[in-house]
């Protein structure tokens, strides 16, 4: 970096034109690289007329080499902005390395101006890259991930590169697809997980492994996917989930440290019964306050057939109390209820307090004491879901979080890290079919393994996940070291033992050679990257990311192949229908 301490010396510079400034007898660049932005000048006391005349003909984005002495700025020109806003170089010669055709999108923007689309952005991402703000998410992404690796090696843990191209397992998202030149008619899948691979590491000795791990899912996009991704993937053996719990923590405030955030081990925890409960959701973020209520007493008694029903056939009345936001419009109201709607809950009561009585849909049902014994005050909202848990949790986690919005809640915190622990092994599909919920090797609570056959859902698992801010950063758990528990487990998944044993008959294999007790858990780096670089997206920390259309816009992929690649590969594509 070029300081006030280096006036006088003659240097060397190259980069980027990123913007001039032609006053007449002046012309100033603002010249920019990885490192930022330095001004140069030239002027005719101190620039050759070649100087001058190349200095008077550059572009935005225009490549230059600059020879020139550095001077100090005069006092009121200095720009407490920049690194570098004390000094300029006065230019003596200058040389063009590269013209630039006029940048479809500008990478200097006045702070005015909104970027432009981020579609336009994403097929122009090599000029978009070169903004300051994407370089340095991406820099704190390196420093992330060295921090990531050296963390784990003070902690004896070994560096372990496992296949990219594995055997297709179930593990809950499409595969893609790889085909065999070699053997016709036979794929392998890029993997989702090392998963299984980290656990025959656990069998053959390796007893702490860790890997920087690119993964790929063929599953629909959001803001938090991409179907290639990277994960910080840790497996240790003779652990139980403590022991995890330390490292992550650790290896959290570590990171923290490094993006200039707080993160203060030990993390809070909760139950995923009590995260449910409390919050709606198995990822809270607990920044605010806000929490779900079990309001079946008070308002299952109400002289309403809807609300009474809906505990007579077993269900709760559950909601949430809002200090203050009788304030709130019908049309704020509504959109808090077309949030919980979207997450299939039929709609929500609601009433406001006011000084002299209730108002609103359930506000009319409402008897003198109601109020009273729901604690509410005047200037209160009550909102409520009526209904089995699995329909009002997620409506009224939608609700909360359209709630926290509308009202613009002050946060309690700015960083809230929690554990959610004891997920249950089985979940019950739409279609009344049992799935894992985590994945199918997830170690059963030695409390709980006696219900496996008689009531399998209510089994919970030594499983957990890291969340930050609402987010899950992270899911792991203590896996099945016995081979006959985990054939049990696939079988009640729905395998048959054919299938078992072609697809996971080399795990098996391995557990009978002799396995540790062992687990660990994945990490999500680029939603690290993301949220501890201050990122909206993963995008934000992904050099070149996919759209949410699972396209590549600045490489043009996917593309179609030709007809005597595929021919190689023994595949034909028929036309869709």
């Amino acid at each position: 970096m070029v300081t006030l301490d280096m006036a006088g010396e003659e240097v060397r510079i190259a980069g980027w034109v990123h913007r001039r400034r032609d006053l007449g007898g002046l012309v100033f660049l603002d010249v920019r690289d990885r490192s930022g932005l330095l001004q140069a000048s030239a002027g005719p006391g101190w620039s050759s007329p070649e100087a001058m005349e190349a200095v008077r003909g550059l572009g935005p984005e225009d490549v230059i080499g600059i020879r020139g002495v550095v001077t100090p700025r005069p006092e009121a020109a200095r720009n407490p902005d920049m690194a570098t806003g004390d000094v300029e170089v006065q230019i003596t010669e200058l040389e063009v390395f590269n013209k630039a055709r006029t940048p479809a999108i500008p990478v200097y923007l006045p702070p005015d101006e909104e970027l432009p689309s981020e579609k336009l952005r994403l097929r122009h991402r090599v000029l978009d890259l070169r903004r300051h703000d994407l370089q340095a998410k991406l820099i704190l992404r390196h420093q992330l991930v060295l921090a990531v690796r050296n963390y784990f090696h003070e902690q004896g843990f070994v560096e372990i590169e496992t296949p990219m191209l594995t055997k297709p397992t179930p593990e809950g998202a499409r595969d893609f697809l790889v085909p065999s030149r070699v053997h016709p008619g036979e794929f392998f899948a890029l993997p989702q997980s090392p998963q299984i691979y980290k656990q025959l590491l656990m069998i053959a000795g390796f007893d702490r492994y860790v890997q920087i791990a690119r993964c790929f899912r063929d599953e629909d996009l959001r803001a938090d996917r991409q179907p290639e991704f990277t994960q910080i993937d840790v497996e240790a053996s003779f652990v139980r989930p403590d022991d995890i719990y330390g490292w992550c923590e650790g290896l959290m405030a570590r990171l923290a440290d490094v993006a200039g955030i707080e993160a203060d081990p030990p993390f809070q925890r909760l139950t995923y019964h009590e995260a449910m409960e409390r919050f709606g959701c198995d990822r809270p973020d607990l920044r605010y306050g806000l929490e779900i209520g079990d309001y079946s007493d008070v308002l299952g008694a109400l002289d309403s057939n809807i609300l009474r029903g809906a505990v007579a056939k077993g269900g709760r009345i559950r909601g949430l109390h809002l200090t203050g936001g009788a304030r709130l419009s019908r049309k704020q109201i509504d959109a808090i209820e077309r949030a919980a709607k979207a997450e299939g809950a039929p709609g929500l009561f609601w009433a406001k307090i006011q000084e002299d009585r209730a108002t609103g849909p359930m506000g009319r049902f409402f008897r003198d004491d109601t109020s009273a014994r729901l604690a509410l005050s005047p200037g209160d909202l009550i909102l409520a879901a009526a209904g089995p848990d699995r329909v009002t949790s997620p409506a009224l986690d939608a609700a909360r979080r359209a709630s926290l919005q509308a009202l613009e809640l002050p946060r309690t915190t700015a960083h809230a890290w929690l554990w959610v622990t004891g997920f249950p092994v089985f979940e019950e599909g739409a279609d009344g079919t049992m799935g894992a919920n985590h994945h199918p090797f997830v170690q059963p609570h030695p409390d709980d393994i006696h219900r496996l056959d008689s009531d399998p859902l209510s089994v919970r698992g030594l499983a957990y996940d890291l969340v930050y801010n609402g987010t899950e950063l992270g899911s792991g758990s203590v896996r099945v070291h016995d081979a006959d528990l985990q054939a049990r487990l696939l079988g009640m998944l729905g395998l048959s033992e054919d299938e078992i044993a072609t697809k996971f008959g080399f795990l098996l294999e391995a557990l009978r050679a002799g396995a540790p007790p062992h687990g660990g858990i994945a990490l999500g780096m680029d939603r690290l990257a993301a949220w501890l670089s201050g990122g909206t997206s993963l995008r934000d920390v992904i050099a070149f990311p996919k759209t949410t259309a699972a396209r590549a816009l600045y490489e043009g992929a996917p593309v179609q192949v030709g007809a005597a690649e595929l021919a190689a590969l023994g595949i034909s594509v028929g036309e869709s229908e």
